[in-house]
């Protein structure tokens, strides 16, 4: 996928799922990788079994919501490893399944707060160091329901979408001064946050509604992040990677 030595990468949402394999990526890739998570407990085992790798490791606990933290994680980034290059805004949450009408301001607003506004501060702070220092590249993790809509997680859908739009706009306005910025939509994928949510019945049949027959592995994912993180990717900007098993056709 192409040498990633000298270059750092931050991940957010690294305590398992996608975020987690990301990490590995990056790192058997040759990077230096700042990862965090909200999760202590499981950003410390990403973060031992990274050490094979032999590159550069560091790990913050971190809020996404809290823009402040937020600065202070892309600091701490550049301070350990002197920049920063690539990075996967990859934290994110479900929220409970349910109807539309049973969604609560609370629920609402915690949803916007980390799949939305976490991916805003995480950008703001990455692009005023990118454009400073030579560029960079940063991938969003959307999802299919930034496209479609899916019952029973409208809210989810909602914050999504708007994923897509920040990644658009962000490209539109800095893909000519260095930085690429991309979105990767996952199809279903099995994670410890999907795990769970649906019954086996539903799971079934929101496995039946990807062509190819199954969920994606959150490792399938991080290869398609990987790619777009890449000089491989050199032209690719403000797009929507679709890796969906063939969902949204």
């Amino acid at each position: 996928m192409g040498d990633f030595s000298g270059k750092t990468a931050f991940v957010t949402g690294c305590s398992s799922g996608i975020g987690r394999q990301s990490a590995h990526a990056l790192a058997r890739a040759g990077a230096n990788v700042m990862i965090t998570d909200i999760n202590g407990p499981g950003l410390d085992e990403t973060k031992k079994q990274l050490a094979q790798y032999g590159v550069g490791v560091e790990s913050m606990v971190l809020d996404v919501a809290d823009p402040k933290a937020v600065d202070a994680a892309i600091a701490a980034t550049v301070k350990a490893f002197g920049g920063l290059q690539l990075a996967h805004n990859n934290a994110g949450i479900m929220g409970p399944v349910q109807e539309f009408l049973a969604y609560t301001p609370e629920v609402a607003k915690k949803l916007f707060d980390v799949n939305v506004f976490g991916v805003l501060y995480c950008m703001q702070a990455q692009l005023r160091h990118m454009l400073e220092n030579g560029g960079g590249s940063i991938v969003n993790t959307a999802s299919v329901s930034g496209v479609r809509a899916v019952p029973m997680i409208g809210v989810y859908t909602a914050t999504k979408h708007a994923v897509i739009g920040l990644t658009k706009a962000a490209a539109v306005e800095y893909s000519a001064r260095g930085v690429r910025i991309n979105a990767v939509c996952p199809g279903f994928v099995k994670t410890n946050m999907t795990g769970g949510q649906f019954s086996e019945e539903v799971e079934q049949a929101l496995g039946e509604q990807h062509p190819i027959g199954r969920f994606s592995q959150p490792e399938e994912i991080a290869e398609a992040v990987l790619w777009l993180l890449s000089d491989k990717a050199s032209f690719s900007t403000g797009c929507t990677m679709f890796v969906d098993g063939g969902q949204t056709c």
